[in-house]
C-alpha cells in the first residue's frame, strides 16, 4: 500500500465531496461510517492523552480524509490545541449553513486554504507522526471529545497577517486567530 495519496475533485465548481475512486485511501466500509474513534466513557487528563489514546490506524471515511488533511497542511506544526481549534473551524463552516454543507466541501471551497490546488490535497505522508495526529484529532473533533476556546469559530487567519475584518474575535491559539 502506497505511503501517500492525493486526493482530487475533478471539478472545483462542485463542491461536496470526491468519490471513492478521487480518495484511494478510503474504503467501501468506511465510507458508510467509522466506528467512533475515542472512547466515550472514558475521562482524559489532557488534550494530548487523548489524541495518543485515538486509532489512527482504522481506515478514514471522506469527510475524516478531508479534514484530516486540512489539519496536516494548515496547523501539522501548531500545537494540538491549535490542531483541534483549526478542525472546528472546519466542522462549524460545515454545520452553519453559510458554506458547503460537508467537510469536503467546505475544505474544497474554492479560495479558503492555500493548500488546496486546482481541486487537489498535495500527497501527504501517511507514515508520518504529523499525519496520524492530524487524524486523531480530526477523531477527537468529529466526535466533539473535547472543548476548544474556539468552539465557536468560523473564521481564523495566521497571527502574521492582519485582515482587519470587522468580526468577534474569540481566541488566538499559536500562529492562528480564531473569530466568529
Amino acid at each position: 500500500m502506497p505511503t501517500t495519496s492525493e486526493i482530487t475533485i475533478s471539478d472545483p465548481a462542485i463542491i461536496s465531496a470526491p468519490s471513492t475512486a478521487q480518495v484511494p485511501a478510503l474504503t467501501d466500509a468506511a465510507e458508510k461510517s467509522a466506528p467512533e474513534a475515542v472512547e466515550p466513557s472514558r475521562k482524559f487528563a489532557s488534550l494530548r492523552d487523548l489524541v495518543d489514546n485515538v486509532d489512527t490506524e482504522t481506515a478514514l471515511n471522506r469527510d475524516e480524509e478531508c479534514l484530516a488533511g486540512a489539519i496536516y497542511f494548515e496547523s501539522k506544526s501548531e500545537s494540538l490545541e491549535g490542531q483541534h481549534a483549526v478542525a472546528e473551524v472546519i466542522i462549524n463552516r460545515s454545520e452553519s449553513g453559510r458554506f458547503p454543507g460537508s467537510i469536503c466541501g467546505v475544505v474544497y471551497q474554492p479560495s479558503q486554504f492555500s493548500f488546496v490546488r486546482g481541486g487537489r490535497m498535495p500527497a501527504i505522508n501517511r507514515d508520518s507522526r504529523d499525519w496520524h495526529e492530524a487524524v486523531a484529532v480530526a477523531r477527537v473533533a468529529m466526535d466533539e471529545a473535547w472543548e476548544t476556546s474556539a468552539s465557536d469559530a468560523l473564521f481564523f487567519h495566521a497571527t502574521r497577517v492582519s485582515p482587519r475584518w470587522k468580526l468577534k474575535r474569540v481566541a488566538t491559539i499559536g500562529n492562528h486567530v480564531f473569530y466568529r
